[in-house]
């Protein structure tokens, strides 16, 4: 597990408790060990969605032979912004190649948001959907290069800054797919069509290393990625709310550095992976940790139906004094 337990240990023994760090660790590997049916299932349900998000980031193993210097990855999977019955499923791979996703998601069939990683392009069954935001991003950056206050990159933003504006107000108006979907086929077409022309007329007038150049050769390379979510009411603009769910990892990461062991990193993605389909569904993670380490030890050995643990059906009761 996570070096954070340091701290832990520090405030437990301030407070009297002594225990070793080992000892939290294997706790959490257990508890982990526990729970991995249960978002085994969660899964399976991920999977029978309409369409997912992903990303993923550096993490670090230090055991099991793994160099200390190599990066490892974790992971992540979650249901697209609009889904009633939200997962978030955190995965530990010693890479980040195509093989990781393609047994992640095998006998998926939907959309894949990401943000343009190729590992994610040519998986049967998936249809890759780009994100707006990481374009975005390209001509923030030759913003900053440009010398003039109206340039390329800002007619750019400009452009992009109209389609957002579309999706802040769907969202304010609290729009079903189906009318999310008129909206972008009535209003946001037209603004990517003629985006779409600007591109293609200036690509020939700037210089391809540098950053409007990246910026135009990048939006040019996904474009047909980045169509793809006018196509559907329930899919998001871009993969923002992905990378929110990965950020609380990779924010920990500067605290704990690493973890001590393969077994401590896939226990680290499962109670991940709980906590943030907690989130995901507006329940408080503590009561329903607390329900399932009740629940699950007297289920008979071999049930695999954890229809009413899941965090959309599950009952907490919050006395447990």
């Amino acid at each position: 597990m996570p070096y954070h337990f340091n701290r832990f240990v520090e405030i437990l023994g301030r407070g009297g408790l002594e225990l070793l760090r080992g000892t939290l660790a294997n706790w959490c590997i257990k508890a982990g060990l526990l729970i991995s049916p249960l978002v085994a299932a969660m899964q399976l349900h991920l999977l029978s969605e309409h369409s997912l998000c992903a990303d993923e980031t550096r993490t670090q193993v230090l055991d099991e032979g793994d160099n200390p210097s190599s990066n490892s990855y974790m992971w992540v999977y979650r249901s697209n912004e609009v889904s009633r019955e939200p997962v978030v499923i955190y995965d530990y791979q010693a890479g980040r190649s195509r093989a990781c996703a393609k047994e992640f998601l095998a006998g998926y069939q939907g959309y894949l948001q990401c943000d343009g990683y190729r590992v994610y392009d040519g998986i049967e069954g998936i249809t890759p959907v780009g994100c707006w935001a990481h374009a975005r991003r390209k001509y923030n950056d030759a913003l900053k290069a440009e010398s003039k206050n109206k340039g390329r990159a800002h007619k750019a933003i400009s452009f992009i800054s109209q389609l957002y504006k579309l999706e802040t107000h769907a969202k304010n108006k609290q729009l079903s797919p189906q009318a999310r979907y008129q909206l972008r086929q009535e209003k946001a077409l037209p603004i990517l069509m003629h985006f779409k022309a600007w591109l293609d007329e200036a690509e020939g007038k700037v210089t391809a290393g540098s950053y409007i150049g990246k910026a135009i050769k990048y939006t040019l390379n996904q474009w047909p990625k980045l169509m793809r979510y006018s196509e559907d009411g329930e899919l998001g603009i871009d993969n923002n709310i992905t990378e929110r769910d990965i950020r609380p990892f990779t924010t920990g990461r500067k605290n704990w550095l690493f973890s001590k062991s393969i077994n401590g990193a896939q226990a680290s993605a499962t109670l991940y992976s709980i906590v943030m389909t907690c989130r995901a569904n507006d329940i408080n993670p503590y009561y329903y940790f607390v329900h399932l380490f009740k629940t699950l030890p007297n289920r008979d050995e071999g049930d695999d139906d954890f229809t009413d643990l899941m965090p959309w059906n599950v009952q907490l009761d919050f006395d447990y004094s």
